[in-house]
């Protein structure tokens, strides 16, 4: 008889009947896993930055109502899909099995560790428990096990790096990688957020000869991107506030404005700042999940922005291994993720 293999994961989908699991309203997350599927043990959720802050903010800082509040989300919508944001994060694990039928069979095995490089949106999660959450790091560390599709991306943990520094790279590793393959040398590149993905992109835009000017509201996470080498200048500026932002940014271009806007705030109602900052006819990568693209389009129509504006896709081929190998090739970069993430 003829299997009917499932890559996509449509029959864990609850409701809406006959939509994919990230668009789902709630999935089903029970074994026994599926000739097709990989069942992972999961040891710890990355929450995506700006699902935390809008969980931490409504929660008022406490641990104990935070942790409450992704209990709820996962167990009413069987994944950490944050109906707030539509925001998830990525997890990291154990392999527990991998279907007959799953392409990574004989490639993975029982007790290999991994972090899942898909949303947690669309994965399917039943948590047992809720170990400790760690605010300063977005992370929440459980007991549980989640269901990889066999269209799911996955990296093995490297050897060389510990893992809470490891995944707290390939929870952004989206963004560094595109930056690799849209910025050119020479260009005046700004980065919005000086958080792990604005220091990762800072980096990479730097490898790639560009000149970087980091921008965050805070004066101290400006002087660590300068301070690791991995900016040229800073710009301290609350990127909710568009045309003060420009006002700065044309200060340090001489009016001509950037090339290139890589925006990796995670607070909303930044996308006009990034619009106003690019040049005629520059480029704008959008990687906040904060980010309304509604407001992004009709506002760049707005103001009459001929700008191509990218959203950030979580994927792109290899972005994991270049993300991992940027850390190693900056020693002071890695130390401060490690001290800061890790």
């Amino acid at each position: 008889m003829e299997k009917h293999l499932d890559p996509y994961g449509l029959s864990r989908v609850i409701a809406p009947k006959g939509s994919l699991p990230q668009a789902a309203d709630a999935l089903d997350p029970s074994l026994p896993g599926r000739s097709d599927e990989i069942v992972v043990d999961v040891d710890h959720l990355n929450v995506d930055a700006a699902s935390f802050r809008q969980i931490s903010t409504a929660a008022e800082g406490d641990p104990a109502r935070i942790a409450e509040t992704i209990r709820e989300i996962v167990r009413t919508r069987g994944k950490m899909h944050n109906p707030v944001t539509g925001s998830g994060g990525m997890l990291i694990g154990r392999i527990r099995e991998v279907g007959e039928d799953h392409p990574a069979r004989g490639v993975l095995r029982p007790g290999d560790r991994i972090a899942t490089l898909v949303s947690l949106t669309l994965t399917p999660l039943l948590l047992e428990e809720i170990l400790a959450v760690h605010p300063e790091i977005d992370r929440v560390d459980v007991r549980g096990h989640a269901i990889l599709f066999a269209s799911g991306v996955w990296a093995r943990l490297p050897d060389d790096l510990p893992e809470t520094l490891a995944l707290a790279a390939l929870d952004v590793c989206g963004a560094p990688a595109l930056v690799e393959r849209y910025v050119e040398p020479g260009q005046t590149v700004l980065v919005l957020g000086s958080g792990k993905s604005g220091l990762l992109c800072c980096a990479q835009a730097k490898e790639k000869g560009a000149r970087v000017i980091a921008c965050d509201i805070s004066p101290e996470a400006v002087e660590t991107s300068i301070s690791l080498g991995i900016a040229d200048e800073g710009l301290v500026a609350d990127a909710t506030r568009p045309v003060d932002l420009l006002r700065g940014v044309e200060e340090r271009t001489s009016g001509k404005l950037c090339d290139v806007v890589v925006n990796c705030s995670n607070v909303p109602r930044t996308e006009m700042a990034a619009i106003l900052s690019v040049r005629e006819r520059g480029r704008v990568i959008f990687f906040s999940t904060a980010t309304s693209f509604t407001a992004a389009a009709l506002g760049a129509e707005g103001v009459g922005k001929d700008a191509e504006l990218l959203i950030g896709n979580g994927y792109a081929q290899g972005h994991a291994d270049l993300t991992l190998d940027l850390l190693r090739r900056h020693p002071a970069l890695r130390r401060h993720f490690e001290s800061r993430f890790g």
